[in-house]
């Protein structure tokens, strides 16, 4: 008895000593999931793993599910997509805890269907001792007595505690499978009450900016059993009905299980889903929510959870900076490694684009991946993970052929297994051409050539979801995509109805293809690609003046037969959005990377190129008061995409703006707009600029405060800029350690590069490639507060290899 109290005593001592080092891992890489729950941050503050399938947040006013300052929770949702711009972002499967009584005439009236309403039965609550931390999640609601809500989660399975007050005797779950986020339509669902700790069911609900339906199986198992439980539908509420089949969201449907709470205050749920099908919802919650045949504890899965995120965290480590300063870059990263979502179940089943069943390779450990929000993620979220995590980057890009495989297209805006054709250009190809760079398409280099030349050269019949390139009919022809308001989409968003910026997309892409194609050995493919991706040229328009600034020459659309387009008074202004999504010809004439030598002739050279960058980015006013500039110049609001012509950090079209600087050398204007925008992240709720966009704003973040900045998609480069800390050390997943020093960081002043070095080399040029930041190794800064105009990175010999050769 002695030997088994001291084996107990030793094992619980261990376990504390365990728990303990990795709540001291996690806090070195302090997270505040509240960033970005504000002014349309569109994050969400609840628990979710890295990637995972499952998370457990509140639900409020917010279309995206829950704003920092909505006035009450309706319930905790069981699935999320954090950052993205449009409605749709997931709350099904809403839960809340409440007391009183349920019953005719009662808080909750079984003949008044309007009492199960989550608008009408959200619980108010206070931040006070909120905890929003990676893995964990807490909130005291102030509402029916009083109910502590917490919530942690793995990566298909999560758990959330309720405790309610001591004066309590009896405590409600209400179970929501008609409601979801404020605009997320329940077009269906069931639910069925298995025993008398267990239900399960489906809810059916439409995807990403008025999708198609797609469906969410769940099974959801109380730590012990409910005295009562009853449902309710568009008649009321009717006790002991064990199963519910309802149809639409104007047709309330749920059920409630009420628990005796007079000695054990704290009831916990663990909840699973899958968008296969119940079994494999089932699978789920056995593997990661069970131990053999019982539950998991929430501390033991929130342990689990926060151990997950220590080890991801950790594989990024900063020196410097203050508490803040730590809290918003580890947040960032944080959020950056939320998505893209796990698709397949425990036993590697996943739905296809096909709407078939397929199964991963589970002998190697894949792992299939969904919601692609591409024309985001490609331009610093996707490089950002193929760094990190090399076999992440690996399984994302094989997911994307197996997109191709089972739909026929490659994807755009993948929501679950449907697509959704949000946004314009030709994402993929930038995406999966940094992959293939970054050798996460290894063996498959074919397969991916195939995929993206068909995306390339031609166009999806009609009859098929997937819109590809629906300008290919013009811009193979003539060289760019027709500006035209009218023509057909198979979804909110199509290519002609922004010709000019998608003429900008399809020749980035196509250079970018060039690059793979040569590399192949696909000679004749690699010199169409080559030509296209000059198009950027075929809609810049010489003749335009910016009438007060005086800059001529930008991008402008143009209508079917090559018309120039004009306003009806035929004028045209490049402040004008017309022909541009979700921007202005001011911010998309940046987007040029693959040719910045020929942009910048056709500006009039590189000082001219630096005016007009220095207007862009209000430089003058930045030097004077960053602070005030950055708010007053650069962000209006929130969706501030349209009649703007200065630098616009709210939203991807010209976020590698900063480091045109450096491809025309002239890198210590990029220091001082990449520490400007830093700006824009704080710890605080409205701490993300725009929409966080599936962890895209984060990567950038990440990125500017490193010192290095992924360059020209297909590249594989990395440009060089002064780092916001003192040392950065990234493990790069293959063994290797990425160091990051500076010499001379001074923390309350302007620094710039005054000379860097590779492993103790010195590195005159301004960026490295893929193979020498892979080898691991140093990377030493060493900064000044001085400007040297004829310094460090300002010689033609040192700058990026466009397709007209280098800045001059």
């Amino acid at each position: 008895m002695a030997l088994s109290l001291a084996l107990v005593c030793c094992s619980t001592s261990l376990q504390a000593q365990t728990t303990s080092t990795k709540l001291a891992n996690l806090a070195n890489t302090p997270v505040n999931t509240f960033i970005g729950t504000q002014d349309d941050g569109n994050t969400f503050p609840g628990a979710s793993a890295p990637f995972g399938m499952i998370q457990v947040s509140p639900i409020g006013e917010h279309y995206s599910g829950w704003r920092y300052t909505d006035p009450k929770i309706r319930g905790f949702g069981h699935f999320f997509l954090s950052g993205a711009g449009c409605w749709e972002q997931g709350g099904q499967l809403s839960v809340l805890p409440v007391t009183g009584k349920i019953g005719p005439g009662g808080d909750f009236d079984t003949n008044k269907a309007d009492s199960f309403d989550h608008k009408k039965y959200a619980s108010t609550y206070t931040h006070e001792g909120e905890v929003g931390d990676a893995g964990y999640f807490k909130i005291q609601l102030t509402s029916y007595g009083g109910i502590t809500a917490e919530s942690t989660a793995l990566t298909r399975a999560a758990a959330e505690r309720y405790r309610f007050a001591d004066n309590q005797n009896e405590g409600h779950v209400l179970v929501n499978v008609g409601q979801a986020n404020e605009r997320h339509s329940v077009a269906g669902s069931s639910l069925q009450v298995i025993d008398d700790h267990t239900i399960e069911g489906k809810i059916v609900t439409l995807s990403f900016c008025g999708g198609t339906k797609y469906t969410t199986w769940f099974r959801m198992e109380f730590d012990r059993p409910f005295k009562t439980h009853g449902v309710w539908n568009e008649a009321g509420g009717k006790v002991g009905v064990r199963s519910l089949s309802q149809q639409g969201e104007v047709r309330p449907h749920g059920a409630w299980f009420t628990f005796d709470v007079s000695k054990d205050k704290s009831v916990t749920a663990v909840t699973s889903i899958s968008h296969v099908d119940i079994q494999g919802a089932r699978r789920n919650l056995g593997a990661e929510g069970k131990i053999g045949e019982t539950l998991i504890s929430f501390d033991a899965m929130r342990e689990q959870a926060q151990a997950a995120w220590a080890k991801e965290l950790n594989s990024l480590r900063i020196s410097g900076g203050s508490k803040d300063e730590r809290t918003v870059f580890y947040t960032a990263l944080y959020h950056s490694l939320l998505q893209p979502l796990t698709g397949n179940d425990v036993d590697g089943r996943y739905r296809g684009w096909d709407n078939q069943i397929h199964t991963t390779d589970r002998r190697t450990g894949e792992t299939y991946y969904e919601f692609f929000s591409l024309w985001d993620t490609y331009r610093a979220q996707n490089q950002l993970i193929a760094l990190l995590r090399p076999q992440r980057a690996k399984d994302i890009a094989n997911s994307v052929l197996k997109i191709h495989e089972q739909s026929g297209w490659l994807p755009r805006w993948g929501y679950a297994s449907y697509e959704t054709n949000v946004m314009t250009g030709d994402p993929v190809t930038p995406f999966l051409v940094d992959l293939w760079r970054y050798g996460a398409l290894k063996g498959k280099e074919q397969q991916a050539y195939a995929a993206l030349r068909q995306n390339a050269f031609g166009v999806p019949d009609f009859k098929i979801r997937a819109q590809g390139r629906a300008g290919n009919p013009s811009y193979l022809q003539l060289g760019f995509v027709q500006y035209d308001r009218a023509f057909p989409a198979k979804g909110m968003d199509v290519d002609p109805h922004h010709g000019g910026s998608a003429t900008l997309e399809y020749a980035q892409g196509d250079a970018a293809l060039a690059m793979m194609a040569q590399a192949l050995g696909k000679k004749s493919d690699t010199a169409i690609l080559k030509k296209r991706g000059m198009n950027w040229r075929q809609v810049w328009d010489n003749s335009v003046v910016d009438q007060e600034l005086g800059f001529k020459g930008f991008p402008r659309a143009r209508v079917d037969g090559g018309d120039w387009y004009t306003e009806i008074d035929g004028s045209y202004s490049p402040r004008s959005e017309h022909g541009f999504h979700e921007g202005t010809a001011w911010q998309y004439q940046w987007l040029v990377q693959q040719d910045v030598p020929g942009l910048v002739s056709e500006m009039g050279g590189r000082d001219m190129a630096g005016k007009r960058l220095d207007a862009f980015f209000a430089l003058d006013a930045l030097q004077k008061d960053a602070h005030q500039a950055v708010r007053k110049e650069w962000v209006v609001g929130p969706y501030s995409y349209y009649n703007q012509y200065r630098y616009n950090p709210n939203n991807e079209p010209d976020l590698h703006a900063p480091w045109i600087y450096t491809h025309i050398g002239q890198p210590w204007k990029t220091a001082i707009v990449a520490r400007a925008a830093d700006i824009l992240f704080s710890n605080a709720p409205n701490g993300v600029t725009g929409n966080d966009d599936l962890g895209t704003m984060s990567a950038w973040y990440l990125f500017s405060a490193l010192g290095i900045y992924p360059s020209t998609p297909g590249t594989g480069d990395f440009l060089l800029h002064a780092p916001k800390f003192a040392k950065a050390e990234i493990d790069l997943g293959n063994g290797k350690v990425l160091q990051i020093n500076t010499q001379g960081l001074q923390a309350t002043q302007a620094n710039f590069i005054e000379a860097a070095s590779l492993n103790g080399k010195p590195q005159s040029k301004v960026y490295l490639t893929w193979e020498q930041i892979q080898a691991g190794g140093s990377i030493e800064y060493k900064l000044s507060n001085r400007i040297d105009t004829r310094g460090w990175g300002t010689q033609s010999k040192d700058l990026p290899v466009g397709l007209s050769g280098r800045v001059k």
